[in-house]
């Protein structure tokens, strides 16, 4: 078995006082089995030409950053993958802004990619590229005469070809993935619109019956591999963490009300607005938990440079402010707003003392916090998730209280049921939820992909993931 070689548009070398986060336990533990290397951006841009990747060796992997010309950074980053490509991959329009000169800074940083990561590559490595940044480097690694496994996994929703179509170069982003050998996605409505992406473009004859993808003479493997969180590792630090000062002090300032937590990115896909109309629609529809229940959301801030992130905080300041001027009393704030981030350690102390986890995405490819919350509870009082049809983790986490985000009527209506269920169901809905959970895990995902890698050098038949989610 070859080395594994896993690329990402950003990467930051392991630090003693840092946890890494859950992807990056992922990647590690398959990095390390066998010896490997991350590739990625180091996150340093330059003037002038970028020189050659740094390379630091850290427990048998080796991680190599380059540096980026400044000049196209923000076109690529900024622009293309989130001024066009998310907003489309997650089917919001109105936020989509293309430009040719974003598009082509795009192309330049997956060119500089595939030119500094050739010199590295071994004859036996297997490759696999991480998210919508870096779709076009699989025909980057290939014009450069990279003959290895080639995988590419992406971490947000993929999108119908009737909205694919909006894009302009979308037969160029299609013609890019089927440079792989596999390509993964988080859920089967992904594979879905993947393939009729696959049968606009190039006929339905592409898409054989054992579920391989022909295109001329190269024949690709397109699955699902649903990502998971670490467990035992959530678990441990969730039960650590609930005693440690910071955790306390929150519990405590609560003054014994239940606690109903929202951790998200700041962004405009994760439905926050919605979802704080709908807490002000339930302290108006129930109003019996007025001062019983404070609502903590946790929304560090993110892509700053973006337009429609100003807009959102704007636009969440003011909701968070009007309930808070509704309901507030002199010893209670119905919203606690927070644009800060925290250790890994102490967000899953803050979801194990939570009643209520409320995950309403309005699109997302999986949504981690939504696991992470299930498997920070205490399996003797565990709290109630309440999560979107519309985020991927809905496909295995069926235990929540599933709810369209759109809805403010239902969403308010699953905070009372939340609220109000009896320990037998909570516990019932967990112990449902876990066993998912623990079957699909990290180092499953992991494991799964590198295998159907694996597969490619070998000719065996398509690995079937789809089975392991339920």
């Amino acid at each position: 078995m070859g080395r594994l070689v896993c690329v990402s548009n950003r990467i930051s070398l392991p630090r003693k006082s840092a946890a890494p986060g859950g992807l990056a336990v992922g990647i590690l533990s398959a990095l390390k089995r066998t010896g490997g290397l991350w590739f990625g951006w180091g996150g340093e841009t330059v003037d002038h030409e970028p020189g050659e990747p740094d390379l630091h060796i850290r427990e048998g992997v080796t991680y190599a950053t380059i540096e980026l010309r400044a000049s196209e950074f923000d076109n690529y980053y900024n622009g293309y993958s989130n001024d066009v490509l998310w907003p489309l991959f997650h089917y919001f329009l109105k936020g989509m802004h293309y430009s040719v000169e974003q598009r082509d800074a795009y192309e330049s940083v997956n060119r500089t990619f595939a030119q500094k990561l050739v010199p590295l590559l071994t004859p036996d490595d297997r490759i696999w590229v991480h998210d919508y940044h870096l779709i076009p480097l699989g025909r980057r690694l290939r014009e450069l005469g990279v003959r290895q496994p080639l995988g590419f996994f992406l971490h947000i929703p993929f999108p119908n070809i009737e909205m694919l179509r909006v894009l302009p170069c979308y037969a160029e982003l299609l013609r890019d993935l089927t440079s792989y050998d596999v390509v993964g996605f988080q859920t089967e409505n992904d594979l879905q619109a993947f393939h009729s992406g696959i049968e606009h473009l190039f006929g339905a004859e592409a898409l054989k019956p054992d579920g391989r993808i022909r295109i001329g003479d190269h024949v690709l493997r397109a699955d699902v591999f649903p990502i998971g969180v670490d467990v035992a590792s959530v678990q441990r630090e969730a039960a650590e963490a609930i005693s440690t000062e910071v955790v306390r002090r929150m519990v405590d300032s609560l003054m014994g009300r239940s606690l109903m937590i929202g951790v998200d990115r700041l962004d405009y896909s994760k439905g926050l607005v919605e979802r704080f109309v709908a807490y002000e629609s339930f302290l108006e529809t129930y109003p019996e938990n007025i001062g019983r229940i404070t609502y903590l959301q946790i929304a560090p801030l993110s892509r700053t440079d973006v337009r429609a992130y100003a807009e959102i905080r704007q636009s969440l300041e003011q909701a968070a402010g009007r309930t808070n001027g509704r309901f507030a009393d002199t010893d209670w704030t119905p919203i606690r707003y927070l644009n800060r981030n925290f250790p890994h350690a102490t967000l899953m102390g803050f979801l194990r003392a939570a009643k209520v986890g409320l995950i309403t995405p309005l699109r997302d490819g999986m949504n981690l916090v939504a696991k992470e919350f299930v498997v920070s509870q205490d399996p003797q009082d565990p709290g109630v998730l309440i999560l979107s049809t519309l985020a991927g983790a809905a496909r295995e986490l069926t235990g929540a209280l599933l709810v369209n985000p759109y809805d403010t009527r239902a969403v308010s209506h699953a905070m009372r049921a939340a609220l109000e269920m009896p320990l037998p169901e909570r516990r019932e809905r967990y112990n449902a939820m876990m066993q998912v959970l623990k079957r699909n895990d990290i180092n499953a995902w992991t494991r799964r992909f590198t295998e159907a890698l694996e597969h490619v050098q070998g000719g065996s038949s398509r690995v079937r993931v789809l089975g392991t989610t339920a």
